[in-house]
């Protein structure tokens, strides 16, 4: 975490990762996140992966650092003290970021009504308020029928990472930083939606695919090879799989340097009419015929030796590993480095937890939080935000209208 954002009040009202992972972002650089949670939790309060004992993963992980208050939402006087939470004065404050309906009772015109300059941003599936996630919008867009081996009636292959999501989070709070930057000028608040499939669009146009379809029509599969350039994964002779990619000219020659290929590969250019160290495509196009005398002379080595030529002539290679054995055997993830903390979690268990993945050169990091227990910080809240006295505040709690955490787990 690093103290940049500090003074900054961000209240959250969110589930799943989106979201939650763009107020995540904000409070790594030293905002303040006060996460509004129905009692009992949302609905990915238990969301897998859990621990043995049940608790989420998950919800720790995307939740460090911020504070938690539990308000019963499905009474009027729940959502009344919701709304006062969020529209709460303070020059820093007045910033919103969700994924509730856009027409619900966080609706950015009900809140304004409280903060005329208040800053709503709201994460949605789809632009038109539908519901969609990560997987949904992938299927839409057809990235499923892109992915995998180019066999006949094959089905399509869902990614296991959230991009969108992940990317909707990182954007998400991106905008969030420019609407404030913009209040600060013009005293005016505003509302931001930014939606999965909005993001995942123009992604996609960014990136030249929606032009490529429109002039050719859709990409079809090509398993594992790297679409426009050289790259694919390759097996040694002692079973160890790796992943080779040749994308600039240096790599390219490097790699046919390494694996000693350099006859081989000039006779094939003289009876092609092509040169593949000058054009990342024609290595692509030819790919038919570059495989298997990349197949032959990596599988003529085994991993110790092939490593060991790749390392020497700069290869942009990787060992394909599990993550667990990333985490054990790759010193570049190395828990212990400076980016991690080992934690006591709301869980009962301890393990490292990861900060903020930027560096600033120059400034000390300051220790990585923990998420907090569900309604850890009810009463300071209140009390802080709304200056309620602890007897109104108990008048709260005996009405069942807000929540305190309850027991701390133990492993024990």
């Amino acid at each position: 975490m690093y103290p940049l954002l500090a003074g900054m009040r961000i209240v959250e009202c969110a589930s799943f990762i989106a979201a939650p992972s763009c107020a995540l972002q904000l409070q790594q650089l030293g905002a303040e996140v006060i996460r509004i949670d129905p009692i009992g939790g949302g609905p990915d309060f238990h969301r897998w992966p859990l621990s043995a004992a049940g608790s989420s993963y998950y919800w720790e992980g995307l939740n460090k650092g911020k504070r938690s208050i539990a308000i019963d939402f499905s009474r009027p006087e729940g959502r009344r003290l919701a709304l006062e939470l969020i529209t709460a004065p303070g020059r820093d404050g007045g910033i919103l970021v969700t994924n509730f309906p856009k027409d619900g009772f966080l609706s950015h015109e009900a809140l304004r009504k409280q903060r005329e300059d208040l800053i709503t941003v709201r994460v949605m599936g789809w632009s038109d308020g539908g519901s969609g996630v990560d997987y949904t919008v992938n299927a839409a867009l057809g990235l499923p029928w892109m992915t995998g081996e180019p066999e006949p009636g094959a089905r399509p292959v869902n990614h296991v990472l959230p991009a969108w999501d992940l990317l909707t989070g990182a954007y998400a709070a991106f905008a969030t930083l420019a609407a404030e930057r913009e209040r600060l000028r013009s005293g005016r608040g505003h509302e931001v939606t930014i939606a999965l499939s909005d993001v995942a669009l123009t992604a996609l146009g960014h990136t030249g695919q929606i032009a490529e379809v429109l002039a050719g029509g859709d990409r079809p599969r090509f398993g594992n090879a790297v679409f426009g350039a050289f790259g694919r994964d390759f097996t040694s002779a002692d079973g160890r799989r790796v992943m080779v990619v040749a994308i600039t000219p240096r790599q390219w020659t490097g790699l046919v340097q390494a694996l000693q290929l350099d006859a081989r590969i000039a006779g094939l250019e003289a009876e092609r009419r092509v040169a593949f160290d000058r054009d990342e495509g024609q290595r692509f196009i030819h790919r038919e015929a570059l495989f298997p005398i990349f197949e032959q002379a990596i599988g003529a080595l085994g991993f110790d030796e092939l490593a060991r030529r790749f390392e020497a002539h700069g290869v942009c290679w990787s060992l394909y590993r599990t993550l667990g054995q990333a985490l054990r055997e790759d010193p570049r993830f190395a828990l212990a480095a400076p980016l991690f903390d080992e934690l006591d979690h709301p869980s009962g268990e301890r393990y490292p937890a990861p900060g903020a993945p930027a560096n600033f050169v120059g400034m000390a990091r300051a220790p990585v939080v923990r998420a907090p227990r569900l309604g850890e910080h009810t009463d300071a809240v209140l009390a802080d935000l709304l200056s309620l006295s602890p007897a109104r505040i108990a008048e709260l709690h005996d009405a069942g209208l807000v929540a305190g955490p309850g027991p701390t787990p133990s492993n024990d």
